[in-house]
């Protein structure tokens, strides 16, 4: 999205579960709104479902030309709770941020990260559900999509396990 001369990025902290609403406001007056999403995985009744969600819970992105917008307007628009200022002054995003973002995204728009990405091999991890729930094991790397290896010390000796890369934490 290109942005007027003397916009720059701004957030905005929302109410729960606003995000939504609140940029659909913030458009219907004219602002350039961001909100990046992500597919999340989400159990429910022995049923496995991918959900879109806020990549960051309870905020959004706005781009306001400071001199030429009434931006003191955002903090009562439907859904917002304030604008995130330093002091009483609006605080800009760093740049290069929302594009580090978009280069993110998928074609669908949800910003998507490689799994396992935050792991490196060796690191120490703890499955958190599942049959291996509680086992530690040493990371080995990413497999395929949203799954992971890792080596588990089972019966006395390790063994290779393929497993979702949301079961996983460092230990």
């Amino acid at each position: 999205m290109n942005l007027g001369a003397g916009a720059r990025w701004y957030v905005v902290h929302t109410r729960p579960h606003a995000e939504s609403k609140a940029a659909h406001h913030l458009e219907r007056q004219g602002f350039a709104t961001y909100l990046p999403r992500y597919l999340k995985r989400r159990r429910h009744a022995r049923k496995i479902e991918m959900t879109a969600a806020p990549l960051f819970p309870r905020y959004l992105f706005v781009a306001v030309d400071m001199t030429a917008q009434p931006w003191r307007a955002i903090s009562s628009t439907i859904g917002v709770v304030r604008l995130v200022c330093n002091g009483d002054v609006p605080a800009p995003v760093p740049d290069g941020v929302i594009e580090q973002l978009r280069a993110h995204q998928d074609e669908r728009g949800f910003v998507r990260f490689a799994a396992g990405s935050r792991l490196r091999p060796g690191t120490r991890v703890r499955v958190l559900d599942g049959a291996f729930c509680d086992c530690l094991g040493l990371f080995e790397g990413v497999t395929d999509g949203e799954r992971v290896a890792i080596l588990l010390e089972l019966l006395g000796r390790k063994v290779r396990v393929t497993l979702d890369a949301s079961l996983l934490a460092a230990a």
